[in-house]
């Protein structure tokens, strides 16, 4: 489980501040705390054993003015945010550990003669905090049970006050928000397949809608054959639970939005804008579309394969296949808890393909939402099966300004890339921009892949116009041409109206396999907070 924890201006009955490794002296900016702290920070800093490494966290005891005090590494501070948001993490665990209940953490005395924003370090700090605070113990019954024995003479620390500098703390606090919701998207990716199927997240969603306000609308199994979502219907005709999709409304309203917003858009407007790509496959943005920003997830609660069934090794693990919609329902969650302004829909098409005398097989021809039809090559890429039909309801329904949908697609875009960042494909030069601006912002790294029209050609079919599988080349890019097909104003994609639209391969970022700096082995709500960031920072 994860524990309440609150940004707030309180006394501390412990002290943290971060130190580079390259400060053998202390600070100038923290002379005063030391001198409060009976010069603990000067005397551990005399030690020859004492390092500042990435995050490291030593834990003292002063003489006077604090029950601990903490000393969390930024390592050499060359990514700094990354850094100050990996300290952050390591730093809670520590508390919970030491069972602090109240902390005031310092960080900028750290940090002169570096060039930082404090909204963009104290949002890493909020992310953190939030982001180390996280496990997912509920299955661990044994575990519990001996855990809770144990413990049951001695007081459990169930929340965190922490008081942060004034100048870090609003950013901070929206920080922690998001980073909430990311850990639900984690909570809820790691659920597994027996809990967490269809069903369950179709009743997830409605209940979390109605706690935070979000408008929530169930196309369930029969609606979506009378909608003619073949690929939806099929992928999920052999599941323990017939498919649904989830889709998410909201509407902000300008008067309501209690963070910084002109002030971020005008720093997004100029953040990292090198990433900025002028490759010739992206376009100018549309002025004549101003519906909402629609944001859509694939959820495939367990993936087999199929009739083109998976190797053990490679099926151990597919619960994680419904990452892309778990991002999706947390970041709408986030938005709405934010009361962010602007009109943001998300669409989360939840299947489980397995196998069962109803279930799809290889050779059938199945018709989309928009009439587009496809013969089916290998039923083990359903993912992109039930995001056409979510793509092309989505245009047609809501007409978006803007679409950007996330996958855990393709095991290529893993060999491509490896855990460190996302695939990107992104049609429009704005929204690529927009994109980047988070994803440096927030650490949540993309890499922008090439979409051309020789790669859609890799898709047509012979008896159909598509097949869902085509030549062993160009795997990521291949399930990125696929959904091309289906993002098009109206949804009448033979107008080739285009939507500025983004597609985030996140299948080698979703879920780690061992423990990283910022995460342990398991999920990592990837893109929650890009998204969130990405909409904050919208016109």
């Amino acid at each position: 489980m994860y524990r309440s924890i609150r940004i707030a201006s309180r006394k501390a009955d412990a002290v943290a501040i971060v130190l580079l490794d390259s400060q053998k002296t202390v600070p100038a900016g923290y002379a005063g705390l030391d001198r409060e702290l009976g010069g603990a920070i000067t005397e551990a800093l005399k030690r020859p054993e004492f390092a500042a490494k990435l995050g490291s966290v030593t834990t003292l005891y002063p003489a006077k003015g604090a029950a601990r005090l903490f000393i969390v590494g930024l390592g050499d501070g060359k990514q700094l945010t990354q850094a100050v948001r990996i300290a952050a993490s390591k730093l809670v665990c520590s508390t919970f550990n030491s069972r602090v209940e109240s902390l005031r953490f310092v960080v900028t005395p750290a940090l002169e003669g570096k060039s930082f924003d404090n909204e963009v370090i104290g949002s890493a700090i909020g992310e953190g905090l939030v982001l180390g605070n996280f496990e997912f113990d509920a299955f661990k019954g044994t575990v519990n049970a001996k855990k809770k024995a144990k413990d049951k003479n001695k007081p459990r620390v169930d929340d965190l006050s922490v008081e942060i500098e004034a100048p870090l703390r609003d950013a901070a606090d929206q920080g922690r928000l998001v980073s909430e919701s990311a850990n639900m998207a984690r909570t809820l990716s790691a659920t597994p397949p027996n809990v967490a199927n269809p069903k369950y997240l179709v009743e997830y969603a409605k209940k979390m809608a109605k706690e935070v306000g979000l408008k929530c609308n169930i196309i369930d199994y029969e609606a979506a054959k009378k909608l003619g979502m073949g690929g939806l219907v099929s992928v999920g005709a052999g599941g323990s639970e017939k498919p649904a999709m989830i889709c998410l409304e909201w509407k902000g309203k300008s008067s309501e939005f209690r963070v910084r917003s002109s002030e971020l858009k005008r720093k997004a407007a100029g953040l990292n804008s090198e990433l900025r790509n002028e490759n010739s496959e992206l376009g100018t943005p549309n002025s004549e579309l101003s519906g909402p920003i629609l944001l859509v997830g694939k959820a495939i609660t367990f993936d087999t394969g199929g009739y083109s069934i998976k190797p053990m090794p490679s099926m151990c693990g597919m619960k994680y296949d419904k990452s892309g919609g778990m991002t999706v329902l947390a970041a709408m969650h986030a938005i709405a808890k934010l009361k962010l302004p602007g009109h943001v829909v998300g669409l989360v098409p939840t299947a489980e393909n397995m196998i069962d005398e109803d279930a799809y097989r290889p050779n059938d021809i199945i018709t989309f939402f928009n009439g587009v039809t496809c013969e089916i090559t290998n039923t083990d890429a359903e993912g992109r099966l039930i995001l056409a039909d979510a793509l092309a309801y989505g245009c047609k329904t809501y007409k978006p300004r803007a679409v950007i949908d996330l996958a855990t697609l393709t095991g290529a875009v893993v060999i491509a890339l490896g855990n460190q960042c996302a695939g990107a494909f992104v049609n429009d030069d704005d929204l690529h921009r927009r994109l980047f601006d988070a994803a440096e912002r927030t650490g949540e790294r993309l890499w922008h892949l090439p979409l051309w029209e020789e790669h859609k050609d890799y898709m047509k079919g012979h008896h159909s116009d598509l097949v869902n599988s085509g030549i062993r080349e160009a795997g990521s890019i291949q399930g990125a041409a696929f959904l091309s097909y289906f993002v098009a104003r109206d949804g009448d994609f033979e107008k080739n109206e285009k939507v500025p639209w983004a597609h985030l391969d996140i299948a080698g970022t979703a879920d780690m396999d061992r423990d990283t700096p910022l995460f342990p082995k398991g999920p990592t709500g990837f893109g929650v907070r890009l998204l969130v960031r990405a909409v904050e920072m919208w016109d």
